[in-house]
């Protein structure tokens, strides 16, 4: 299933995306819950419901529950929390070369995450950050999954079953932020609280199936053959693959789980795809070639994430004006 939230009259609703069509979940069966959280908690109720919703959806029923031109908002516009990992060994890899350090051995000991804020969601569409964000912007090119159950000391080979659905994220980065406060060993905070995108959908893992893959030798869970590609004014700058992922998401829940209670509508990031940021573009780039022209997001500038089977992530970045409170109602 591919679900979406959207702004419609002031509330957020839930909607089913069928054959390239939102269709109001709510307006079809009011008995369903009302947020996208909700529906994965209850999944063993709703999901049937909506199985069949979909069917007569596709027999032409329901077309006067189409919205046309829906505002969407990120699919979870409100988790209860927001990890983002560091699975990708390219990435890390890199990363450390560019900086003339060698591999750390300890990425292959543990799965590591951070905390992001969680209440600084947002979906497709316009952006705003403020001026020091804008020195050294960066994107960062990322899958998240959705937690739809409750659970405390998961083990990976049970975690699969915690995955409510997979969505695209963009964890946007302000680096010269991000290096100041890292140098005192602790962070990243400033530097990556102030916009996450994610979505256009939430899609369930059943829609992944003929991508699925097995993970690298000796790691456990679902993994996926996946293009990841990110764009900046219509131009790549990056592509990858999800099947690329070090650590899997099952790992990772394993060790977020730790002696704590993972909820529905949790978020985790994968962290940055190799080659997903201009960070590690810039970098490599500089290593290679002294003259090399570095390049980071600029304000206006338009960023484009599209992976298989998850779909595109559009998003323009602008520089708050001086009527901060007009921005943050809108």
């Amino acid at each position: 299933m591919k679900f979406v939230t959207y702004a419609k009259e002031h509330q957020e609703k839930v909607g089913i995306i069928v054959n390239d069509l939102v269709y109001d979940l709510e307006q079809i069966n009011p008995h369903l819950p009302s947020t996208l959280t909700e529906i994965l908690a209850d999944s063993a109720f709703s999901f049937p419901l909506i199985e069949l919703i979909q069917k007569e959806i596709t027999n032409g029923n329901y077309k006067n529950t189409v919205m046309e031109n829906p505002q969407l908002l990120a699919p979870i516009p409100h988790p209860l929390s927001f990890r983002d990992a560091y699975a990708f060994r390219q990435h890390v890899e890199t990363s450390r070369l560019n900086r003339g350090l060698e591999m750390i051995p300890e990425f292959d000991e543990i799965p590591v995450f951070y905390f992001s804020n969680h209440q600084a969601i947002q979906g497709p569409g316009k952006v705003y950050a403020m001026p020091e964000h804008f020195n050294q912007m960066d994107f960062e090119l990322e899958i998240a999954i959705v937690i739809k159950k409750e659970g405390m000391n998961i083990k990976a080979e049970e975690a699969d079953e915690y995955i409510g659905g997979f969505m695209i994220l963009n964890d946007l980065s302000a680096r010269a932020l991000q290096m100041q406060e890292m140098k005192l060993n602790l962070g990243p905070a400033k530097g990556k609280d102030f916009a996450s995108m994610m979505g256009p959908y939430l899609i369930t893992p059943d829609e992944l199936e003929a991508y699925k893959v097995a993970p690298k030798e000796g790691h456990i869970g679902n993994c996926y053959d996946l293009d990841m590609i990110c764009r900046v004014n219509a131009v790549e700058v990056s592509r990858g693959n999800f099947k690329d992922m070090h650590w899997t998401f099952a790992e990772i829940i394993e060790r977020v789980s730790y002696g704590v209670k993972i909820f529905p509508g949790d978020v985790i990031g994968s962290g940055t795809v190799g080659t997903g940021c201009f960070l590690e573009l810039n970098g490599t780039g500089k290593r290679k070639d002294p003259n090399y022209e570095v390049q980071w997001i600029q304000p206006e500038d338009c960023i484009e994430i599209e992976i298989k089977g998850l779909g595109k992530l559009t998003n323009s970045v602008h520089l708050y004006q001086e009527n901060l409170n007009d921005h943050a109602k809108n």
